[in-house]
């Protein structure tokens, strides 16, 4: 217990160096974090690494599934539901037919059953792996939306044309049309999972004076709670997470307030990114574990396959997407109202289609396949599939995470939603709040009616704030250093007032609460400055 507690830590503190140096190289984190996992498994004298898939699937899937629901725009999802629906669905089951004929015709002794596990296995591309690639690139929102929403259910999807195949090659029977059955009802049972603990959760933030801690505490629980509850039941908790975690995103304004909101989204950031951090380093290290139950004598021939296959099912995502934009061009015609974009052009294909890193889920499924089939027999080509899986996801993660920068610079595809840029949202909502909150003093608080001192200055400071936003919306168009200049020089007196600060800490005037609580005001106003992509 205290070698494998030590081991988490010393993961933890290599994640937290990795990411440094990874972020002076520009690197994403999950492609850094996976070739240092790589080189760091094959150093003489280093313990091999076992990962339980239930660990994965259990301790990490939830929080990580949970989070990212979170933080996507119920909105954008639902903009573009029939899209992110087809590839989650629609790719996967593609992705997976052409795995099972292609692999079984290409392996000698390879069935479609074990094709078809193989398919279920790496079909899925990695929600966290896109999302870090493509933060530090100017894409569109309408892109960055329809992947994030792609990889929140077509976990779902993969794993449950997973589990049917695994079935059929345990069991050596595997009939069609019960298992297209069996998916809608895994598939919809899960969601009604998912939104019924959300329901139930959500009576109790509502209607219970609970404090910040048991209300974080409870957020922490969530994820667990609807994914056991739908595996209780034999449906699909990967959709009962992300349905009832975009159901309470939904309704977070009503159920959390602010002092919630903030320390619970600071907790959330900081876990979230450990777990990450040690999922993608351990994919890393389970090369040598691999390796060794391949033998030495497969090596050439395996990699032949995994490379094979790994070109497959690039080609296979890049021509479902050209080819579903092309069904929607058809569809636009035919029912104007029926799409949300009838001419999606080639250059958001494109890039959806490069987008399509392997990761987490397709490891775990691998590693969770059983030794033994149902009469003691070795579970056939298990080393290879392992093999094929992780061969899959380093060239996915690495060859097309590091050229999908350049391939979104390549097509420079232009935002055809019109949507201002981040930096100048921030300051024009900032102005349509301080609009309301002067009306709002205007009509039920009026200059002079209520003899408060305090608020009329207030009154005056919110009138200044509006006039120095109005300015810097102005100034913002087209310049970018203006901005970088201003940011220099607010940092710069920020940090001249907690050099005071701490002067006066020393001194001991005041006492430490009221210290650290001018402390947060100062990093919540240097957190408002708006830091523009160049």
């Amino acid at each position: 217990m205290q070698e494998t507690l030590l081991l988490c830590l010393f993961l933890l503190v290599l994640i937290s160096l990795l990411v440094t140096l990874g972020q002076r190289l520009r690197i994403p984190m999950p492609i850094f974090l996976v070739l240092s996992g790589l080189l760091i498994g094959f150093i003489p004298g280093m313990p091999l690494v076992e990962v339980d898939p239930e660990l994965i699937f259990l301790l990490f899937l939830p929080p990580l599934l949970y989070e990212a629901s979170w933080f996507t725009s119920w909105r954008d999802f639902w903009r573009w539901r029939r899209i992110i629906v087809t590839l989650a669905f629609g790719l996967v089951i593609i992705t997976s037919f052409a795995v099972a004929y292609v692999s079984s015709i290409l392996i000698p002794g390879f069935t479609l059953a074990l094709g078809f596990l193989l398919g279920g296995i790496i079909s899925p591309p990695d929600a966290v792996a896109a999302t870090s690639v493509l933060r530090g690139v100017n894409v569109s929102r309408r892109v960055t939306s329809i992947l994030e929403g792609e990889s929140l259910i077509n976990d779902a999807s993969s794993l449950i044309v997973f589990r049917f195949a695994l079935a059929a090659v345990l069991s050596g029977t595997f009939v069609i049309q019960q298992a297209v059955g069996s998916f809608f009802v895994v598939t919809f049972g899960g969601i009604g999972v998912g939104l019924a603990v959300a329901g139930v959760l959500y009576l109790i933030h509502r209607w219970l004076p609970l404090p910040v801690r048991i209300t974080i505490l409870l957020t922490f629980m969530a994820p667990y709670m609807m994914y056991l509850s739908a595996e209780r039941f034999h449906m699909s908790g990967v959709m009962a997470v992300v349905s009832g975690g975009l159901f309470l995103s939904n309704q977070r304004h009503v159920i959390m307030n602010h002092s919630a909101r903030l320390q619970g989204m600071s907790m959330w950031a900081t876990i979230v990114f450990a777990l990450n951090g040690l999922v993608f380093i351990l994919i890393g290290l389970q090369l040598p574990t691999i390796i060794n139950g391949l033998g030495r004598d497969t090596w050439s021939e395996a990699i032949g396959y995994a490379v094979l296959i790994t070109l497959l099912l690039i080609v296979t995502r890049i021509g479902s997407a050209f080819f579903f934009s092309s069904f929607t061009q058809v569809v636009g015609r035919i029912l104007p109202h029926a799409v949300a974009d009838r001419n999606p052009g080639w250059r958001g294909p494109v890039i959806v289609g490069w987008a399509g890193m392997r990761g987490v889920v397709s490891l775990a499924s691998a590693l969770s396949i059983p030794l033994t089939l149902q009469n003691g027999d070795p579970f056939p080509y298990r080393n290879l599939i392992l093999f094929i899986t992780f061969i899959v996801i380093l060239i996915t993660l690495v060859f097309q995470g590091l050229t999908l920068p350049l391939i979104v610079r390549w097509v420079r595809y232009e935002d055809p939603d019109g949507e201002m840029p981040h930096h100048k949202q921030e300051y024009a909502i900032r102005l349509k709040l301080l609009d309301a909150a002067l009306c709002r003093l205007e009509e039920h608080y009026p200059p002079g009616a209520t003899g408060n001192e305090l608020l009329e200055n207030l009154r005056h400071r919110m009138q200044n704030d509006h006039h120095l936003t109005t300015r810097h919306l102005q100034s913002m168009d087209g310049d970018l250093d203006k901005i970088a200049h201003y940011n220099r020089i607010v940092t710069d007196i920020l940090d001249a007032k907690r050099q005071k600060l701490r002067q006066l800490h020393q001194k001991q005037e005041f006492t430490e609460e009221i210290i650290r609580k001018e402390e947060a005001r100062l990093d919540l106003e240097e957190e408002k400055l708006d830091h523009p992509i160049h």
